[in-house]
């Protein structure tokens, strides 16, 4: 199969219209939409390690879910004299990649694939509240809500528990760690921003009686200052901070068993992109 019959495949099975390509970021960042498929690439974002690891796999094929290209829409206006992005750009010539943007598309699924990986990760299918279609997160047509009801644990227990699931040595977090916990929203990405409306993730927590919110991205003034105001005043309110990284890539993980039914026999390997923050 070629690139862009693929492409074409994914698109038509998330049942989304095909958005034009300027007012969409899922678009091919490098190579042909002719050229022959060997192998392919699932990752949360194709850094220089992911590229190599590709290439050394056999992979001619990366589909990502986030840039390439360092902005939220892949401009390279202003990268043409950048030296990161000219060795980047060798690589990938050098290595024969074609790499494609699987973002909106995948969001806008009903499903929304992101969410559908965490659900396998975290073993959470079961546990999704009642859609809420007055809520300021509800998109229509979405089937499933991102609020979920938890058999009971506490804050430091959903926190060892993600530990272990996503691979994280420590998770950041505001609240009482020995707190009871068991309705919890999760607010994968950039989610945890509010999607455009800062008080929107508050207002998820007030109108649904949230013990706690996983979160991809925070601003320290929003949720995050809410939270820790909450928990100064002694109620029972905390956050997870997961990152972007760590809170999307199961989705990028669990894709290559729904390409399966598009790509037939080619095979599909996962290669994460990693937490990209070490600490001292």
């Amino acid at each position: 199969m070629k690139v862009g019959q693929i492409i074409d495949g994914i698109i038509a099975k998330t049942g989304v219209p095909r958005l034009p390509e300027d007012k969409t970021c899922d678009r091919l960042m490098a190579g042909s939409l002719d050229n022959e498929v060997t192998k392919i690439v699932s990752t949360f974002m194709a850094t220089v390690d992911v590229i190599v690891a590709a290439a050394k796999a056999g992979a001619n094929f990366i589909i990502t879910h986030e840039p390439t290209w360092f902005t939220g829409m892949d401009d390279t206006s202003w990268l043409q004299d950048d030296p990161v992005y000219l060795k980047k750009k060798e690589l990938i010539e050098a290595t024969g990649m074609n790499i494609w943007r699987f973002h909106d598309h995948m969001h806008f699924d009903a499903e929304d694939g992101i969410f559908r990986g965490f659900d396998l990760e975290a073993e959470w299918g079961e546990y999704h509240m009642p859609v809420d279609t007055n809520s300021p997160f509800y998109r229509k047509g979405k089937d499933k809500d991102f609020c979920y009801q938890i058999p009971k644990t506490t804050l430091k227990g959903l926190v060892d528990y993600f530990k272990d699931k996503f691979e994280m040595p420590f998770i950041r977090i505001i609240g009482n760690p020995d707190m009871p916990v068991e309705r919890v929203a999760v607010l994968l990405g950039g989610g945890s921003l509010g999607l455009g409306n800062e008080h929107m993730p508050m207002e998820l927590m007030q109108n649904r009686n949230l013990d706690a919110i996983l979160c991809g991205e925070t601003t320290e003034w929003t949720l995050p200052a809410y939270v820790r105001d909450a928990a100064q005043l002694g109620m029972d309110k905390a956050i997870l901070v997961l990152g972007h990284e760590r809170s999307e890539e199961p989705g990028m993980k669990h894709l290559g068993s729904w390409l399966k039914s598009i790509v037939g026999d080619i095979p599909v390997l996962y290669i994460p992109s990693n937490e990209p923050f070490t600490t001292l």
